[in-house]
């Protein structure tokens, strides 16, 4: 696809830019406890701001489903946002009419509004005409960056780009480019490793993946449904069973499409699912019926380094095996710190995202160096999955 950036706006003296952002940031009474997605928008705001255009920042908080609630005003993000940005974050107590446009009217070259919570509005999440229209005329150009939000085709994410000269913003461009190098024009071999609890919340995913990608590990709980769909007994491990034939039809899609699957060959396993629990590391045609496979075992790290190692290009989408508990986690952590430094160096495009992934990164200390981590959670994985995203696809020339 080919869309608009920030490169394409020059002087903006005078002009007001709508920016969809997202500020749907975890909080502790009025007191913001994450800046992470405030300071991934700071590089637009500053830019924006530095071309001279007055930015009118638009985003959502909660779910208000439609009415104002106090309790989701992002009046204490904005006070937040002014600290991190360094300079001050006017605020409107609404997002359209007279108060936001006051808010507006009263802006300089350079300066920066926050609007109340879109959602307030029944128009926001229906993606309603006349309430587009009405966010539209509080701006000349639209910059979306926020591609959390961009698989919902909501007024201020889909409908303000059919409206006003749409851009997309630094963050928005850096996740688009990042998720082109990885499935839509990748340097190949491409490895995708997917884990996580259940086959059932990825059935799409993995169904898109083995179209697109050279080779597919499974790891997490989800291999255990694979495994037992080979007819290999997984004792009390967590397991779908019911979902054996979908197992067998991703497989026989994968052979079909010349992606070659990697499920583990061993497994480490416990009586106690609990920190320190004690533990063993059998074959996985050998699960003790009393026993719950909790990671994946050193062969299978082996061989999950080694594709690892053969590939140009890894997208990444969830942990190997129940790594918030110790010693759960040792697979997960070698892997990802095998990936890093193979991304270090320079020899492998490295893209991970999901809430699960982002906070196994982190665990292992190397989520700064992959090439792109995705925050997007949602977005990122209806990506992964091949659905079409309303906001991105309005960004289209």
């Amino acid at each position: 696809m080919t869309f608009k950036t920030l490169d394409d706006l020059g002087n903006l003296s005078g002009r007001r830019a709508l920016v969809r952002v997202d500020l749907n940031v975890p909080m502790d009474g009025s007191r913001v406890t994450d800046t992470t997605r405030i300071d991934r928008v700071l590089p637009t705001i500053r830019e924006l701001a530095d071309k001279g255009a007055r930015v009118v920042l638009l985003a959502h908080f909660g779910r208000p489903k439609g009415a104002v609630v106090p309790q989701m005003s992002l009046a204490p993000v904005a006070a937040a946002l002014s600290e991190r940005l360094g300079r001050p974050v006017a605020f409107a107590a609404d997002c359209i009419g007279a108060a936001a446009a006051s808010v507006i009217d009263g802006l300089k070259d350079g300066d920066v509004a926050l609007l109340e919570n879109t959602r307030f509005h029944a128009g926001e999440e229906k993606n309603d005409g006349a309430f587009a229209d009405a966010l539209a005329a509080l701006g000349d150009i639209y910059v979306n960056d926020a591609f959390s939000a961009a698989h919902r085709a909501h007024a201020s994410t889909e409908g303000l780009a059919r409206r006003l000269p749409a851009y997309a913003g630094r963050t928005m461009q850096a996740e688009l480019e990042a998720l082109a190098s990885a499935l839509t024009t990748p340097v190949r071999p491409v490895l995708a490793v997917v884990g996580g609890a259940k086959v059932s919340s990825k059935i799409d995913l993995l169904e898109n993946l083995v179209k697109k990608v050279d080779l597919l590990v499974i790891g997490g709980g989800m291999a255990n449904t694979f495994l037992a769909a080979q007819g290999k007994a997984v004792g009390k491990s967590l397991c779908e069973h019911d979902l054996a034939d979908t197992a067998r039809r991703i497989m026989d899609a994968a052979a079909a499409a010349g992606c070659e699957i990697v499920l583990p060959v061993d497994a480490v396993v416990a009586r106690e699912f609990k920190a320190g629990a004690a533990s063993e590391t059998v074959a996985v045609d050998a699960v003790p019926e009393d026993a719950m496979i909790l990671d994946v075992g050193p062969a299978s790290v082996a061989n999950v380094a080694a594709k690892i190692d053969a590939a140009a290009t890894l997208v990444w989408n969830g942990p190997l095996g129940a790594f918030e508990i110790e010693p759960f986690d040792i697979a997960t952590v070698a892997a990802a710190r095998h990936a890093a430094g193979r991304s270090r160096d320079g020899s492998l495009t490295s893209v991970a995202g999901g809430g699960d992934t982002v906070a196994a990164l982190n665990h292992a200390g190397v989520a700064d160096d992959f090439t792109y981590v995705s925050t997007a959670g949602g977005a990122f994985l209806e990506w992964l999955e091949g659905k079409v995203l309303p906001g991105v696809v309005a960004l289209e020339n």
